[in-house]
């Protein structure tokens, strides 16, 4: 008797791969160690000015005049004191919070709302209206200058707003100023958001009677929370450090933001420059702890619209 027996499946070779190959996307240890050195050199660069300032700001400058600034020595916590004395640091942060806070909420609701429209509804206008509040970001706040001084200097407020009667010297102003420049980014960027959010959800809110108003703050919005966060981060930044409008709109100093504090910093005949590294460390100390605690927010705001889900 003749017995059949079936042939041995064969598997199919598999091509070497070559884990050092470019195409896997892992570097060989030659090139891996070459982009970690150029990465760190980069970031030495990039850190140097902060870190240069902040080792500065802990030294007499009559050490560093006799001695040079690549000496070692000559610590004090004088100059934190001097400039938190005479840059007034204790108001001018109250002011930039009476202005940073409202101006980054309402940037967000009113872009938001912006963005939701534009989102969930198709018609004619629809780039048309996105253009228009983009439109603010296109333009040098140089080129607005006297337009929006005398508008401002010509609009009356109530006295609770403003102690000059009008828009002018008044925090209003400034919050206003910036929520209108800003709008039009973050407006761009939620719309982007929102348009991830799938349709069915809202037909099925409008088969269970929400309406457009429910539709937009008890569902929306609890679905963009990641994305207002990181705007949130950006727009508390970008508002905090704003310099140009502050010193157009407001010429009183009581009024003025604590990026403006840096002048009271200067001497009448020398800038003792160990003085104005701290006065830059303690502006610049609120933007950080920001970062620091809102880290996963910003990181995520660069990469908004980029990924759906």
């Amino acid at each position: 008797m003749s017995t059949n027996t079936a042939p041995a499946p064969v598997e199919p070779e598999t091509p070497p791969t070559n884990k050092h190959a470019g195409g896997t996307g892992v570097l060989n240890r030659k090139r891996g160690t070459i982009a970690t050195v150029v990465m760190a050199v980069l970031a030495f660069v990039w850190l140097f000015p902060l870190l240069w300032a902040v080792y500065n700001s802990f030294r007499d400058y009559s050490y560093t005049q006799a001695n040079g600034y690549l000496s070692f020595g000559g610590w004090t916590l004088g100059n934190y004191e001097e400039a938190w004395t005479r840059g007034q640091f204790s108001r001018t942060l109250l002011n930039s919070l009476y202005i940073t806070v409202p101006a980054v909420l309402l940037t967000l609701f009113l872009s938001s709302l912006v963005a939701f429209v534009l989102a969930r509804f198709s018609y004619r206008f629809n780039l048309t209206l996105l253009g228009v509040f983009l439109a603010a970001n296109l333009l040098p706040p140089q080129a607005l200058l006297i337009p929006v001084f005398r508008m401002f200097r010509d609009i009356p407020l109530p006295s609770f707003l403003s102690d000059t009667g009008t828009m002018l010297n008044s925090f209003t102003a400034l919050v206003l100023v910036n929520t209108a420049f800003q709008m039009g980014f973050c407006a761009f960027v939620l719309s982007n958001y929102m348009k991830t959010i799938p349709h069915d959800i809202y037909e099925s809110a409008e088969l269970d009677g929400a309406s457009v108003w429910r539709q937009y703050w008890q569902l929306t919005m609890p679905l963009v929370r990641p994305a207002l966060a990181a705007l949130a981060t950006l727009q508390t930044t970008w508002i905090y450090n704003e310099f140009f409008w502050a010193t157009v709109l407001i010429s009183r100093g009581d009024k003025f933001p604590v990026t403006s504090a840096l002048n009271n910093l200067r001497g009448q005949f020398f800038a003792d420059t160990n003085l104005v590294a701290a006065g830059s460390v303690i502006v610049a100390l609120p933007v950080i702890i920001v970062f620091f605690v809102l880290q996963k927010q910003f990181v995520s705001g660069l990469t908004l619209g980029s990924t759906k889900g």
